[in-house]
């Protein structure tokens, strides 16, 4: 593990890393930690209606907006290094070649933990696809068979971010993250993809839900912690602890 603290994203879309885990992002980069995003597409086809209902609209043009408008929220958010790779979405495919690029960047991160999508989701499987690379890119980056001599992984947590119907994709949160410091940060970087301005209110909405189950389990009404935004995560491995 590096001696750096860091963390690693791996998002589906260029817009996906705001809205799930925003907070997470701004909170552990005030912490010192340098947080790598790693976007696999733009979302160019899928979730850009707004800009294809421009007139003359081009692919290109929806792709540089896309960059523009993360590369503007990664910046609010105080994300140390944002990787786009460009693979193209609806549907979202990597290559073997595409793979190990991906493992590139986690032996590059070392990263002390890992945020990506839900196991399962019907009406976006980009997402669930993306976490299927998370986790087969993290299980080669820990192989010291792969490029013998290179830093191989650890194990880091691999946390999955809150998806857009929960009931419908099987997730559980059992991580409650208060993001009430840096929620400006967030807000801001929502308001950064201009794209997707039907998600602005909705995604505050969730954030202070979140509050409400973060609070909760901190206490209730029984000396528990005031929280006014939070986010939720669900664990994949495993975690070892000291205390309770």
């Amino acid at each position: 593990m590096s001696a750096t603290k860091t963390a690693l994203v791996i998002s589906a879309h260029a817009a996906d890393f705001v809205w799930r885990c925003g907070g997470a992002i701004a909170l552990h980069a005030e912490m010192g930690y340098q947080v790598t995003v790693l976007c696999l597409s733009f979302g160019e086809r899928g979730e850009s209606a707004k800009l294809w209902k421009q007139p003359g609209m081009t692919l290109d043009a929806v792709k540089a907006a896309r960059r523009a408008e993360a590369e503007r929220a990664a910046k609010a958010l105080g994300v140390h290094d944002l990787v786009s790779m460009d693979l193209g979405d609806y549907p979202l495919e990597l290559t073997r070649t595409d793979k190990e690029a991906v493992v590139d960047v986690i032996r590059r991160v070392q990263p002390r933990f890992m945020l990506s999508h839900s196991h399962y989701d019907p009406y976006n499987t980009d997402h669930s696809y993306a976490t299927q690379v998370a986790l087969e890119c993290r299980m080669i980056a820990q192989a010291w068979g792969h490029r013998p001599g290179e830093k191989v992984l650890g194990a880091p947590q691999l946390y999955l971010f809150e998806p857009h119907q929960t009931e419908q994709m099987g997730w559980k949160p059992d991580t409650f993250l208060d993001i009430t410091p840096v929620w400006a940060k967030k807000r801001a970087a929502i308001e950064c993809m201009e794209g997707q301005e039907h998600l602005w209110d909705y995604y505050t909405r969730v954030a202070q839900n979140r509050a409400n189950h973060f609070k909760r389990n901190s206490g209730g009404q029984s000396g528990g912690r005031d929280c006014k935004y939070a986010e939720g995560f669900q664990s994949v491995f495993p975690r070892t602890v000291d205390e309770l």
